[in-house]
């Protein structure tokens, strides 16, 4: 089977959830709105267009790093395959929901600035009492992270 993957730029809606399967495996899941804007070649003015809401779901690897680092508001980028899911509600209105199970989630760094905090090695062991902004200096030389960043483009 062709499985088509798509990349999504758009702001999480929601606050990612985690939860377990039936399996005992977990899944994060998160709604995301993607906005259209066009520039009208004539008169130069910016106009809206539809927007595009989706479920994304994370599994495994996925699930740790997206839920420790998005938030609602947040701008994102998800890649993953579509489709979509068709349900009937309890009142009896067939509905159909877009829904992406998620190979990539991160920031747009378009519209944001984030700081790398790399997963451990499955090898390594975590210290639980170590600084967790130890070594940032070499990272963050001056503490610039996000200084003269727009406001209007900061992550909320």
């Amino acid at each position: 089977m062709y499985e088509t993957h798509t990349a999504v730029v758009g702001t999480v809606i929601t606050n990612p959830v985690k939860r377990p399967t039936n399996s005992g495996e977990e899944v994060l899941s998160f709604r995301m709105a993607s906005n259209t804007r066009r520039q009208d070649r004539s008169t130069g003015e910016w106009t809206d267009g539809g927007t595009l809401y989706l479920t994304v779901t994370c599994w495994r690897r996925l699930v740790a790093g997206v839920g420790a680092s998005l938030m609602k508001g947040d701008p994102v980028i998800a890649c993953g395959q579509l489709r979509t899911n068709e349900y009937t509600t309890k009142d009896g209105v067939d509905r159909a929901d877009l829904e992406m199970r998620a190979s990539a989630v991160g920031p747009d760094l378009a519209r944001c600035r984030a700081r790398l905090d790399r997963a451990p090695k499955a090898s390594q062991s975590v210290d639980p009492d170590a600084d967790p902004g130890a070594g940032e200096s070499e990272r963050d030389p001056g503490g610039l992270a996000g200084a003269g960043l727009d406001p209007a483009l900061r992550a909320s």
